[in-house]
């Protein structure tokens, strides 16, 4: 089995159904069920993002391992945005988190270049988008019982 990540970034409509059901499946699977957070994931900005999927093949089926959310600058920020940044909990600690954030940057770039990039992390991962040239826009604030912060990459 290769370990390789195939990465897409689709409209809404070039999403099939399956494609769909599994984006919606994992984000249901890790905010909802492991977070244990109760809230509307389907909030109506799906039909104007992009959609980055992470997938490995496995004998001719592709499995989602990852995903991001890629908003159109204005759609909920000034400039654009990456929401629902998620890792299967059987992908987390080989990269693949780490990989789809590169991702998803480079798609922003490619699609809204010279546009900031503003996230609302979960708090605890602060240091991790840093890393990637984030800073800190806000102080902590709570998102549906979770500590978040509000970071931004300014192009």
């Amino acid at each position: 089995m290769s370990s390789e990540i195939i990465w897409s970034c689709l409209r809404f409509g070039e999403l099939s159904t399956e494609d769909l059901y599994r984006v919606l499946q994992l984000r249901a699977e890790i905010f909802v069920v492991e977070q244990n957070c109760v809230y509307q994931d389907v909030d109506g900005f799906d039909q104007e993002g992009l959609h980055v999927i992470g997938q490995l093949s496995v004998s001719d089926e592709a499995q989602l391992i990852c995903y991001s959310r890629l908003l159109p600058p204005g759609a909920k920020y000034e400039g654009a945005s990456v929401g629902r940044v998620v890792t299967k909990k059987s992908a987390r600690g080989g990269g693949a988190g780490k990989a789809l954030v590169l991702n998803s940057l480079k798609f922003c770039k490619e699609y809204w270049p010279d546009k900031a990039i503003t996230i609302s992390a979960q708090q605890y991962l602060q240091k991790f988008y840093t890393d990637f040239g984030f800073e800190a826009e806000s102080e902590p604030y709570d998102e549906d019982g979770i500590p978040h912060i509000r970071m931004q990459l300014n192009p």
